[in-house]
């Protein structure tokens, strides 16, 4: 085998090796179920799923002061990911009454983001103090281009079904 082929060769193998290892179901636990595809939001907060977990919404509410932040995370609520939106709207079913939030997005100075590239948005809302469980949709979030429109989410559940 020349010089020049073995290297290929070793490169074309490592390829494979992981192409493979990354398409791998997740180990059996102890009992010898497979292991549930988790995420685990950062702050402690809701998960909202976008798209086939493309993006994560998390949702935190400090009911204290009824503000709700909305942070915008990747597929597996790691990252942190930068919106132009200047808002994230979302209606909420508050028994039986329809309630309409709408965050702000938020600039952090410490970390660059500015209103038109920000991954945190905000709202305050006096219902918020009072509700611990509502029923709502994102009715428009667009993320690097793709726009996820009616997405039905339960507070403090989340839509996460993994």
């Amino acid at each position: 085998m020349s010089a020049r082929i073995a290297p290929l060769l070793v490169c074309l193998a490592l390829s494979v090796a992981c192409v493979t290892g990354c398409s791998r179901a997740p180990a059996p636990d102890s009992s010898g179920q497979p292991r549930k595809h988790e995420h685990h939001p950062p702050h402690g907060g809701t998960p909202v799923v976008l798209g086939d977990e493309v993006y994560h919404i998390e949702l935190v509410l400090d009911a204290s002061t009824g503000t709700l932040q909305a942070f915008v995370f990747d597929g597996e609520l790691e990252n942190f990911i930068r919106s132009s939106m200047p808002s994230i709207e979302i209606v909420a079913d508050v028994g039986g009454a329809r309630r309409t939030l709408v965050l702000e997005a938020v600039p952090n100075p410490a970390t660059g983001e500015t209103v038109g590239d920000t991954s945190l948005f905000q709202a305050q809302a006096d219902w918020l103090k009072a509700t611990r469980e509502f029923d709502a949709v994102l009715k428009s979030v667009t993320i690097r281009g793709t726009t996820f429109t009616g997405v039905k989410f339960n507070f403090p559940r989340g839509n996460d079904t993994d």
